[in-house]
């Protein structure tokens, strides 16, 4: 199986260490964020991995190149010209993570988000699927929204009651309500679905698209442990969490 993590991001809310590295490169606990992502992929049998980047690029590209990718066979996807966001990213990918089985999904993971799910189990569980998103009951103020198949029908911010839908009836008093969690796996046969897309656009966006035609599916972990590293003050808290995940 491949994977593909996100790493292009500014990391503007990690300023002022982002000034001068990448957020992917942000220390917790002494390791890089992306470090850690690498070696979390590799125990779970990911060895082919695709790492987008753009906000310092060189130095990830440096960073890979002394540690030898840890052992993993690693690629750059190149969006130094522009930010794709997360579905234009995926897309821009895709010659790098579509070669070989076309019919083998790929795991999508954000550089900053540090989790307990066991990723081994995920990614089996998604293997005959198109789209499968990891997700928790915790709460938030946006909410994906989903039938009692667990099936992708929509997305609502409880606080402005917006809700978004391809389904003009759907109640949403009467789906399941949870937090996406930035990890995700995709299929290759997807693909195509981009085409009507153009370069830059969210992964989500993509999704509720073509929910209706497409199942996407949640995999709930009802107690899931994941932290944003994606402040300054949740730093400290990161690296408590990966000495009580060890």
């Amino acid at each position: 199986m491949k994977a593909m993590i996100f790493a292009a991001g500014l990391g503007t809310r990690l300023k002022p260490l982002t000034d001068t590295m990448p957020k992917a490169l942000v220390p917790v606990n002494g390791r890089p964020l992306l470090e850690i992502q690498i070696r979390r992929l590799m125990e779970a049998g990911v060895r082919d991995i695709v790492i987008n980047i753009h906000h310092f690029a060189d130095q990830i590209r440096d960073f890979i190149d002394r540690n030898d990718g840890f052992g993993a066979n690693i690629r750059f996807s190149d969006e130094t010209e522009r930010l794709l966001e997360t579905g234009g990213g995926i897309k821009k990918a895709a010659p790098l993570l579509q070669d070989g089985d076309s019919s083998v999904p790929f795991l999508v993971h954000n550089v900053d988000i540090l989790s307990d799910v066991d990723l081994r189990a995920f990614c089996e569980a998604g293997l005959d699927k198109a789209a499968v998103l990891l997700v928790s009951p915790r709460s938030t103020q946006r909410y994906l929204l989903f039938d009692n198949e667990n099936r992708l029908v929509g997305w609502t911010n409880v606080k402005t009651g917006e809700v978004r839908t391809p389904y003009s009836q759907l109640d949403v008093n009467n789906c399941r309500k949870y937090a996406f969690a930035g990890i995700h796996l995709f299929s290759p046969s997807l693909f195509p679905e981009f085409d009507a897309w153009g370069e830059a656009f969210s992964i989500i966006d993509f999704y509720l698209s073509v929910c209706d035609r497409i199942p996407v599916y949640a995999y709930c972990k009802e107690n899931l442990k994941l932290i944003d590293v994606g402040k300054l003050d949740t730093l400290a808290c990161a690296e408590d969490f990966l000495r009580s995940c060890s």
